[in-house]
């Protein structure tokens, strides 16, 4: 990655997705189930894919780097190889630990009284701490993901169930992590008690499933029954599910990112629609940051519902002004510094025809580094529009993610190095507006943020951090706010 003067690819100027998770008990094609979970929830993590499952007395993992077809598309024999009615899988994007195979996930330990995998969403933000611990005491780590401290914790736990061990070990993380975990007789679903990443419970023919996203669910024809609770560990045996609440109670921080930009559009989310969400956004840009524009245009696709509410709020006509290639991978080619201009290109291509003579408003889900704004600016006026107009529909992204989010250091972030107007002309455009923190809450049905209990994890836009960086204590600048109160 590169800082905001340097080279940089589209994928490098987006936030990028965390992981997905999926898991099904009791369904004779729980593998082939879990692909297509798994395909569902391909845009939480491209990196890598795996699935373990459990059949005739014996956990069989695939775990492979790439898309989800790559490995376990027609014909696969990966996914020929996944046997069992138990199964859990896991897209990866890393966010701790790095791109080795040896990180994918799920991971798999043999502890006493059976095997155990685990497949974990979000992040650890006292894993170093853990683990230098762990190490010293003679611990052996096969992987650099903070996941497998989990393993490693769950295994010295002097606790014999395994419910017990896994609750021990959760007790010492801090961070935010919705997990799914399979032994041979229990498929377990637990998220963070601030509740940062999402999870939901669905069935299909009598077979509970847990999920990152309710999208993993529509694709199998599965029911959606509810989310886990934040601090809620649901046990599923073939006698049924039970619930536990064994942390304790904290006020919730559902990241307002997974609206803005990570989860579906046709996901419902906390009891939220996310497009529905995305629209209502776009809506409050347009009341508070109206532009003298002919046309609306969406940066494709993130940016298309909240273009669409802008549209609705302004009563200025929407168009597709950007045409995105839907078929270009993330591995196209080596890009050399002779051809590097063409990277936003590769994805985005300006429809001239309605855009020469226009002055237009461009949408788009969040500015990061600036880099990919800059180009698409100058390639909307090289099509002919007469006025640029940027709008984002959230907050300025000024401070680092630690909870599950691959974000950069704050200081290659644009809105941490720049004011507003700064950033206009960084990235060439007319005017710029982000909506507010206000506004993005009443998108959200609430009241509004008034400092002293946000109702989300907003820290990427406010700094305000909900859970404790043990790892990061001294952060970017050294100065680290946090909302740790109890509920």
């Amino acid at each position: 990655m590169t800082g905001l003067t340097g080279h940089s690819t589209f994928e490098e100027d987006k936030l990028h997705e965390e992981c997905g998770v999926f898991g099904i008990f009791g369904h004779p094609d729980a593998g082939a189930l879990t692909v297509l979970g798994l395909h569902a929830l391909q845009h939480r993590g491209q990196e890598a894919a795996g699935i373990v499952t459990y059949d005739k007395g014996q956990f069989i993992a695939e775990r492979h780097p790439g898309l989800v077809g790559d490995s376990f598309g027609k014909n696969s024999a990966h996914a020929a190889n996944l046997k069992g009615s138990f199964a859990i899988g896991h897209n990866r994007y890393s966010t701790a630990g790095g791109s080795l195979v040896r990180n994918i996930q799920p991971l798999f330990a043999d502890l006493t009284g059976g095997g155990i995998a685990i497949g974990h969403n979000g992040n650890l933000t006292n894993a170093r701490a853990l683990r230098a611990k762990l190490v010293q005491e003679g611990a052996i780590f096969q992987s650099t993901s903070d996941t497998e401290v989990i393993i490693h914790l769950t295994a010295r736990s002097h606790f014999v169930p395994v419910v017990e061990k896994l609750t021990d070990a959760l007790k010492q993380v801090e961070g935010a992590y919705s997990l799914v975990a399979l032994t041979a007789k229990k498929m377990i679903g637990v998220r963070d008690p601030w509740g940062v990443r999402p999870l939901v419970l669905g069935m299909l023919e009598g077979a509970p499933i847990l999920a990152s996203e309710t999208c993993a669910l529509d694709i199998i024809g599965a029911d959606y029954v509810r989310d886990i609770e934040p601090g809620e560990m649901v046990v599923i045996t073939k006698d049924g599910i039970e619930t536990y609440h064994p942390f304790a109670k904290v006020r919730e921080r559902f990241c307002i990112f997974e609206y803005i930009y990570f989860a579906r559009p046709d996901s419902m989310v906390e009891g939220r629609n996310v497009y529905q969400a995305r629209k209502r956004i776009g809506e409050e840009l347009a009341k508070e940051s109206p532009a003298p524009a002919d046309l609306v245009i969406p940066v494709p696709d993130s940016g298309v519902p909240a273009a669409l509410g802008f549209s609705a709020a302004s009563g200025i006509p929407f168009e597709f002004g950007i045409i995105r290639n839907h078929y270009v991978g993330r591995t196209f080619i080596e890009p050399t510094d002779g051809i590097r201009h063409f990277s936003v290109r590769r994805k985005h291509n300006p429809n001239r025809a309605m855009l020469t003579g226009k002055r237009v408003v461009l949408i788009d889900d969040s500015i990061v580094r600036g880099t990919t704004s800059k180009k698409i600016v100058q390639m909307v006026r090289d099509a002919g529009a007469t006025e640029v107009h940027f709008r984002v529909a959230s907050p300025p992204t000024k401070h680092s993610c630690f909870y599950g989010v691959d974000t950069p250091n704050e200081h290659a972030l644009l809105a941490h190095e720049m004011s507003i107007e700064e950033m206009a002309r960084f990235i060439g455009a007319d005017s710029l507006a982000f909506v507010s923190m206000e506004g993005l809450y009443r998108a959200m049905g609430e009241k509004g943020r008034d400092g002293a209990a946000p109702q989300f994890c907003d820290a990427c836009f406010s700094g305000e951090y909900p859970i404790k960086l043990t790892d990061n204590a001294e952060g970017a600048n050294g100065q680290l706010s946090f909302l740790a109160e109890v509920a």
